[in-house]
């Protein structure tokens, strides 16, 4: 029987509820910035072939595996971990795994939080029309000067932080299942409205094209790792948010299904920015492989020169600094619910501290840009060193430890417990992925991770 059926901090009775939160936390900047620069960098459809095989085989077995754990164990990471330790009477060193989740959340969330000030300034620039008829240029010397401009990227990264900490510390039901049920909504209202924003002013023939006709010579190894690491990185496994969430989940609920809805939706909705930005992209006559530039340098220049640009625009970032707002609340809330039932403290007093920790964080990669831009050790900003500890050493480990842990050590009939499915090939399907396929697959991603840092020349 389950260990609980109720966290001490609550939980939602309707799986819409479930459904929208993990599409909200798992929809951020990978599904709406780094899937549109990763398939125009790697031929198009051929990455988004990869993509969707990697999602199948890879991420949704180990995202189903996170959810398992904390359903189990009702709790935060680190407490659903050590209860199912001791029903399955295994070694207590299974704790690190909480501990290091939680960890690799706040570190992301630092500087998540200083690209969503970014996205805040963004929209008031866009609002205002700052960037009409404003060259490429012109824009990238724009961006140029928000990143050395230090005070103004903390008190935005400190906007976004108080707003993530408002909705944590209204707790369970009336802050996180509220607001999620509202985004998640919102988010594709706005996806949709760009979508035929894109049919009517971009070349959606040619972004239709690019995104959905495969040619097998685009095919090659380093676009299949990148699909790989953006399906497995932009479902947010391995940062404890998914434990958290599994932990408020309905019970006696079939965890498939529900999962199954959100991995639809997570896929439709990559899909969806694809065709909202590549027909604007194609229509401007520039590069689909413009690289990481694109939501901060090429997308607002288009913008710019767009008839109605400035409501187009508003629109745009407005709907990625909501995907970023939800995936910082599923970031901050791990560990806020760690410390309230560890040491007892109110929920707002545990969300500000740790808001706190993570704005001073968050002004370590700010200073890279405005403080010590010349201070690059090993080639790299110390926002990429944080981005690439947490991203690329960090997330892999959680995530192989999870597939590890539930794959191979957690008790079958507490597995089959929570997921409440009578189809016993979908079991064995499920369970053959995450032992023998997800494993690999995440040590590659840890290997190239660490190769390009640390063997690879600059």
């Amino acid at each position: 029987m389950p260990l609980s059926r109720q966290s001490i901090h609550g939980g939602w009775r309707s799986q819409w509820t479930f459904i929208a939160a993990v599409t909200g936390a798992s929809i951020g900047l990978g599904n709406l910035w780094k899937f549109a620069y990763l398939a125009g960098a790697n031929g198009g459809a051929s990455f988004i072939l990869m993509y969707l095989l990697c999602i199948a085989l890879v991420a949704t077995p180990v995202l189903v595996a996170e959810v398992v754990i904390g359903a189990r164990g009702r709790s935060d990471p680190v407490h659903s971990l050590e209860s199912i330790v001791l029903e399955s009477a295994l070694s207590r060193h299974w704790r690190w795994l909480g501990w290091l989740s939680c960890i690799t959340a706040l570190l992301i969330l630092s500087y998540l939080s200083v690209v969503g000030g970014w996205l805040i300034t963004y929209c008031r620039w866009v609002f205002q029309g700052d960037l009409s008829a404003a060259s490429a240029r012109q824009v990238g010397e724009l961006f140029g000067q928000l990143l050395a401009d230090g005070p103004h990227q903390a008190m935005t990264h400190g906007i976004f932080l108080l707003a993530v900490w408002l909705v944590v510390a209204l707790g369970v039901i009336r802050g996180l299942g509220l607001v999620f049920s509202i985004l998640a909504p919102a988010l594709l209202v706005l996806l949709l409205v760009m979508v035929l924003t894109a049919l009517r002013m971009g070349d959606m023939a040619a972004a239709v094209q690019f995104m959905f006709r495969v040619n097998l010579e685009d095919i090659h190894a380093d676009g299949a790792l990148a699909a790989l690491g953006q399906a497995f990185f932009s479902l947010a496994i391995g940062t404890g948010a998914m434990m958290t969430f599994g932990a408020y989940a309905p019970a006696r609920r079939s965890l498939v299904k529900m999962l199954g809805t959100v991995v639809a939706l997570h896929v439709v909705v990559a899909l969806l920015a694809g065709l909202a930005i590549f027909p604007l992209v194609f229509a401007h006559r520039v590069q689909p492989s413009f690289g990481p530039g694109l939501m901060f340098v090429t997308l607002p220049y288009i913008f710019g020169n767009l008839p109605y640009g400035s409501v187009i625009g508003t629109v745009f970032f407005a709907m990625v600094l909501i995907a970023a707002f939800g995936s910082a609340v599923a970031l901050l809330e791990p560990t806020t619910a760690w410390l309230v039932q560890r040491l007892g403290w109110s929920r707002p007093r545990a969300a500000l501290v740790l808001a706190g920790v993570v704005w001073l964080l968050g002004l370590l990669s700010i200073g890279s840009f405005s403080m010590w831009p010349e201070w690059r050790p090993g080639g790299k900003s110390l926002f990429a060193w944080i981005d690439w500890i947490a991203a690329d050493v960090m997330l892999p480990l959680c995530a192989l430890a999870i597939s590890v842990f539930v794959g191979w050590r957690m008790r079958r009939e507490a597995i089959r417990d929570e997921l409440l499915t009578e189809r016993p090939r979908l079991f064995w399907l499920w369970q053959f992925s995450l032992r023998y396929i997800a494993p690999p697959a995440i040590t590659l991603i840890l290997l190239a991770g660490l190769y390009r840092v640390l063997i690879q020349p600059s």
